[in-house]
Parts: C-alpha cells; sequence; structure tokens
C-alpha cells in the first residue's frame, strides 16, 4: 500500500468516525503500515464494562376459557367461563450501571416486568441477583440495584445537545449471544407515536439493535450515554436498521425521582394540544413551524396558574428547543411533580416566557413485592398531598397471594406502621428498609381504622 493510499484510507476513515487526520495519527493506537488508523477500541474499554446482560424468570397469570362441554359441570351459577392458569416465563435484556458506588442499573421496564428472579451478569463473568428500586411503565424504565465491589459506570450526556448525523454505538446481549458492540448514527430526533399512551421522545438510530439489546447502552464517541435502547421497527423479526432508545436526560430525571421518593412522581402541566403545522403558524402570526399548539388549560392546573393559555405555541422548556406536542408531553411527564420550570412561547406573534411550577399526576402504582415480600400480590401508590387521607393507598390485590392471606384489601389505605406515619411510597420504604421484626400496619378502611400484624 503505498504511501498516499494509507493517507487516504486514514482521512476516510477518521471522517466516518468524526475523528480529525491529526487525532487519529496522534491518539489512536492501531495501525498499518506504521500509519495510525482510528478505532473505537479506547472507547470501548471505557464504556463495554458498564453494559451488563440481564436474565429474568417468573410466573405469568394467563386466562383460559374453558370449552361448552366442561362448563356445562358448573351449573349455571358455578360456571366461571375461565380459568387461571400459571405459565413459567424466562427472559433476556441488558442494562447499563449508572452508579458504580451505589449498584444502580438502568434498564426497561418492560424487561423485568413480572419477573421474580432478576440476575444481573457483569462483563467480568461475575452474576449478582437484582432488587428493582422502581420503574415507570409509561417510559418503560426501571431502575436496579445490585450490591457488588469493582463496579464501572458510564457517565450521562446530556441528550438535548445531540444533533442527526451524530455518530451512535449500541451495546447489548442479543439473543443471548453475549455482549455485542453496533454502530450507527442517530438517525431522527423527537420520534414517537410507537405506544399512544406512553410518553415518548425516541433517539432513532441505524445502529444494529436487536431483541436482547432492550436496555442496553446507546453511547457517543466520548463513551457518554445518551439513551437506553428500548425499541426497533422489525417487520420480520430482525434488524432493517430503526432502532429507538430512550434520551439519557429522561432517564436522570426518572432515576432521580426514583432514588429520591421511591417512585416517579409524575410532572403534570395541564395542557392539551397538538402539533403545529403551516396553516396554525400563519393563522396565528408565527413564523415558527415546529411548537406544541396549546388547545386547552386545565383550570386551577400548573399552565392556568403560571398564565399559559389557549391559543399560545409553545416552543421550549428550560431554553432547550420543543418541536412537538408529544416531545412536550414527554418531557413534562419525565420532570418531577414540584418541579419549577420555564416555558418559552409565542402568542400573538410575540415570544413571551413562564415560571410554571408542575403540578403530580394522580397514578403510580409499586409493585409491593419490591419492598417485602408480606406484601406480595398488593399494588400500592401514594394518595397524594390533596387527598382526604394521605397514605398508600391499595389499589388492586392478588387472589391467593401473601398480602391477600395477611389481610389487606383493595381501598385500604396504610397510614402507618409501628406508630410511625405513613404519607408516601417513600416513607414506606424508608421504614420497611430498617427490616423491623414485627409490622403493626395502621390501616384505614372506609370509616373503619384498624391494625394488621405481620411477623
Amino acid at each position: 500500500m503505498s504511501v498516499s493510499t494509507k493517507k487516504f484510507v486514514i482521512v476516510l476513515l477518521s471522517l466516518f468516525l468524526g475523528i480529525n487526520t491529526f487525532q487519529a495519527h496522534a491518539a489512536l493506537p492501531f495501525s498499518v503500515g506504521g500509519e495510525e488508523l482510528p478505532s473505537l477500541a479506547p472507547v470501548l474499554e471505557q464504556a463495554t464494562p458498564a453494559v451488563v446482560n440481564i436474565s429474568v424468570a417468573g410466573t405469568k397469570v394467563s386466562q383460559q376459557q374453558l370449552p361448552e362441554l366442561f362448563k356445562y359441570f358448573f351449573g349455571p351459577e358455578g360456571n366461571p367461563g375461565n380459568t387461571e392458569q400459571e405459565r413459567p416465563f424466562q427472559g433476556l435484556g441488558s442494562g447499563v450501571v449508572v452508579d458504580a458506588k451505589k449498584g444502580y442499573v438502568i434498564t426497561n421496564y418492560h424487561v423485568i416486568h413480572e419477573a421474580d428472579e432478576i440476575v444481573v451478569t457483569l462483563k467480568d463473568g461475575r452474576t449478582f441477583e437484582a432488587e428493582v428500586l422502581g420503574s415507570d411503565r409509561h417510559t418503560d424504565i426501571a431502575l436496579l440495584q445490585i450490591e457488588a465491589d469493582e463496579l464501572v459506570d458510564i457517565k450521562l450526556a446530556d441528550s438535548d445537545e445531540l444533533r442527526v448525523g451524530d455518530f451512535t454505538v449500541a451495546i447489548g446481549n442479543p439473543f443471548g449471544l453475549g455482549q455485542t458492540v453496533t454502530s450507527g448514527i442517530v438517525s431522527a430526533l423527537g420520534r414517537s407515536g410507537l405506544n399512544i399512551e406512553n410518553l415518548e421522545n425516541f433517539i432513532q438510530t441505524d445502529a444494529a439493535i436487536n431483541s436482547g439489546n432492550s436496555g442496553g447502552a446507546l453511547i457517543n464517541l466520548r463513551g457518554e450515554l445518551i439513551g437506553i435502547n428500548t425499541a426497533i421497527i422489525a417487520p420480520n423479526g430482525g434488524n432493517i436498521g430503526i432502532g429507538f432508545a430512550i434520551p439519557s436526560n429522561m432517564v436522570r430525571n426518572l432515576a432521580d425521582q426514583i432514588i429520591e421518593f421511591g417512585e416517579v412522581r409524575r410532572g403534570v402541566l395541564g395542557v392539551t394540544g397538538g402539533e403545529l403545522n403551516s396553516d396554525l403558524a400563519k393563522a396565528f402570526g408565527t413564523d415558527s413551524q415546529h411548537g406544541a399548539f396549546v388547545n386547552q388549560v386545565m383550570q386551577g392546573s400548573a399552565a392556568d396558574k403560571a398564565g399559559i393559555e389557549p391559543g399560545d405555541i409553545i416552543i421550549a422548556v428550560d431554553d432547550k428547543k420543543v418541536k412537538s406536542f408529544a416531545e412536550l408531553r414527554a418531557k413534562i411527564g419525565t420532570m418531577g411533580a414540584g418541579k419549577t420550570i420555564k416555558i418559552g412561547a409565542i402568542r400573538d406573534g410575540k415570544a413571551i416566557d413562564f415560571k410554571v411550577t408542575l403540578q403530580q399526576a394522580e397514578e403510580q402504582n409499586i409493585n409491593a413485592k419490591v419492598m417485602h415480600p408480606a406484601l406480595e400480590g398488593a399494588s400500592l401508590s401514594s394518595t397524594g398531598k390533596d387527598a382526604e387521607i394521605s397514605g398508600v393507598r391499595v389499589n388492586k390485590i392478588a387472589r391467593n397471594s401473601k398480602a391477600f392471606a395477611n389481610g389487606f384489601e383493595e381501598g385500604d389505605i396504610i397510614i402507618g406502621i409501628n406508630k410511625i406515619r405513613i404519607t408516601s411510597i417513600a416513607d414506606l420504604r424508608a421504614l420497611l428498609e430498617t427490616e423491623p421484626k414485627v409490622l403493626a400496619v395502621n390501616i384505614q378502611r372506609g370509616d373503619e381504622n384498624l391494625y394488621r400484624i405481620i411477623q
């Protein structure tokens, strides 16, 4: 290979990887014929130890319709119509260590959903059982914790700084093969519409993502986490170069809430609306082609108190541009309740800013089993500060579960344990972490106040 040819190859590879020729010559160790060539190896040596494999196992309860012939034997009143059948399942996925000291691991909600056993395998082969600290179905995020020494974590980048065309690297465990690395670029930003019920603001990439990559890392060329791989479009079941990742800023907001409160305290702005198009922009006197058009402002909502009005066009949150209503919904929905933010908008063709303190959404079901075995089978949520009785509500309870056997019922509100007042999921989690030998659970059940003793 001639000297000129070698230099040409170096320039091409440097351009592809976003590294200037001088850096390729000066910093990268791989060489051909004495000429150094760019390589992703130094970045991957730094990042891959922070990406883990996750294996799960559990039992799913499915409803099975009885054939008409068998229904006859139950009689008109005793015929249940269907029966519950338990089916064991196993699954594989990926995760990312985001705090080495505390053992925090981020993955997808759908990876660990309904799992009774979660095992994390590090790149060095060590395995650890993981505990679910919290999860959020609407954003498909879960936070796990493992007890392990010598972990390596990964720094989170500012995903709002991403641009279409930036290089990406996906790291995960596709098809259970073990840790695998693929590369590509940011194909698009702010993607939504995969599931209308969820909060979506995806990074789209053409880095190969397949089954088992869920929960793995999407990084930049500095080795920083820019997203958590979560979904693909795969008409034939394989990769076609359209993968989606949850932006790191959303991940950071959700993880911080779970760590602080034991749950996601979703922020609510209190508006409904749609996408801004050219006709709307012209009608409302703006040249902007991107933004979230406000159709309605809920009375008494955070937006109402801040002065936002129907017809306003929201174009920024904390000085970061908002391109669509779906993006606005996802950004607000992953910010914590009580957080004060700056909303940039256009009204009558003029820019205007609002200071908004987000309110809390009414929801958040927590799988109680992760907090205490005696609560297995119960789904819990905080009642909220504005409730008549503040505490932890039992939203659902499975028959034949430990929580059911311990005397809990749907609609119960846990207001205290061992004479300590409980007002939220965070209070309950903090108390249970002390591992008391006896639980004297104070419950408000309708007009009745009672105790359940668990030993």
